[in-house]
């Protein structure tokens, strides 16, 4: 990384997209609240004042919470309070319509739809199903010995996954886990640090789940699509098709993506260091705290934008209305002031679970008690069916001088792709 982190383009550059930790040290070097110079936004690397921005959804809008400064606000933002002006043109803004950069009282009402897809009994439910799912789709990528555990495993696992928890009904869940895994591992999609954002960049699952919702309005089943489509608001009143089908869409595509990253960056560390892998083979209670620390040091999210409304004061930093803020959760996540040695990787951190990975607030994410649950299952079975799993040498270079990829965003951190080479165990591991 060039000497003076000031040079650096985070939104633009290479370098960060490799390796965002040593400009994250540099950046909470400087201030724990930063303005960076390229796109005048305000980066806020520290863990006490991400925590105290997330859980002050009154004073920072989400409405920019994905793209933040691309393409930035219509208008110029002027005056001390902005509030009136995000409300008038947040519907030109990209993924306007998504539960992410939804405020208050609409994102309450619209949190509270998607909080009846994931019960914990539904979440009971969709576990059960997840060893089964599990097992299929090792079933084939195990065979050959050898694979990208990103489009062979992870990918389409948690796209089963997520058709099951949505209830999307059989005899379509193939056509829609074809239709979405076959996008190029290496496709940035969000924040891409190379292309330009769509409006609406989830018309297709939008489509399919808004026929899903009239369907069971007409003709009700025993299903949780009925379930979603029969809701209502805390109000009473009956949400639009298209609320229902928002809802859904933001799961489906939200929770996977994320999902496959974290299991990438699990399976990457087990590869790399066989003596805690066969650890983890002979004590499996470490696997859930394991989870936690890959979340910790690896967050599938960098950062998270906010829109100051109003005037404020964040580690003794002044805010001025109008400012966009980008909360990196990657950086929070290894802050000494909170974690003691952040950068290094300790399974066994006893506040590992303290990270920001899933957000907090209003906004922490709902999909994270099914994101950790698949990540246990699939580290559980992948488990069961080898005896050792290693990093190919042939795609990514010998242990002394590794070549990873990662997804040229801005907002994701993970692997384009990760080739595993594994030792099979007896059929009856099965």
């Amino acid at each position: 990384m060039r000497k003076d982190f000031e040079d650096i383009d985070f939104f633009r550059d290479e370098e960060p997209v490799a390796d965002p930790y040593t400009y994250f040290e540099a950046l909470r070097g400087k201030c724990p609240v930063h303005r960076e110079s390229h796109h005048d936004v305000m980066m806020v690397s520290g863990y006490d004042e991400a925590v105290q921005i997330f859980n002050d959804a009154e004073t920072f809008s989400s409405c920019l919470s994905v793209t933040g400064p691309f393409p930035g606000f219509p208008v110029p933002l002027e005056g001390d309070d902005v509030s009136e002006l995000i409300e008038r043109y947040r519907d030109q803004l990209p993924f306007s319509d998504q539960l992410p950069t939804l405020d208050r009282p609409v994102h309450t009402d619209h949190r509270g739809l998607l909080m009846r897809l994931i019960t914990p009994r539904r979440l009971k439910e969709n576990e059960a199903a997840m060893w089964h799912l599990a097992d299929a789709q090792l079933d084939a990528y195990l065979v050959g010995g050898e694979g990208d555990y990103i489009s062979g495993f992870a990918g389409p696992f948690t796209l089963r996954v997520i058709t099951d928890l949505l209830g999307v009904p059989e005899e379509d869940r193939e056509e829609f886990v074809e239709g979405l895994e076959h996008r190029p591992q290496d496709d940035p999609g969000v924040g891409s640090t190379e292309k330009a954002m769509e409006h609406t960049p989830l018309e297709y699952l939008y489509e399919r789940f808004a026929a899903y919702a009239e369907d069971r309005r007409r003709t009700p089943r025993d299903d949780v699509i009925t379930g979603l489509a029969t809701a209502t608001f805390p109000d009473g009143s009956t949400p639009d098709v298209a609320d229902v089908a928002r809802v859904a869409t933001n799961l489906f595509a939200a929770g996977q993506e994320t999902t496959v990253r974290l299991l990438s960056n699990a399976l990457k560390i087990m590869a790399e260091d066989h003596e805690f892998q066969q650890l983890l083979r002979t004590e499996r209670d470490r696997i859930p705290n394991f989870i936690e620390e890959t979340l910790r040091t690896e967050s599938p999210i960098k950062g998270d934008f906010r829109l100051s409304r109003v005037p404020s004061s964040v580690g003794g930093v002044d805010i001025p209305a109008g400012t966009t803020v980008m909360v990196l959760n990657g950086a929070a996540n290894r802050d000494p002031r909170h974690f003691e040695d952040p950068g290094t990787f300790d399974a066994g951190r006893a506040n590992a679970r303290h990270h920001l990975a899933f957000g907090r607030g209003p906004h922490t994410c709902p999909g994270a008690p099914l994101a950790r649950a698949e990540a246990r299952v699939a580290i559980e079975r992948i488990l069961d069916r080898t005896t050792d799993i290693r990093i190919s040498e042939r795609v990514h270079g010998p242990a002394d001088a590794r070549a990873y990829r990662y997804l040229p965003t801005y907002i994701l951190r993970g692997l384009t792709h990760l080739n595993l080479e594994f030792t099979l165990a007896e059929e009856s591991a099965r």
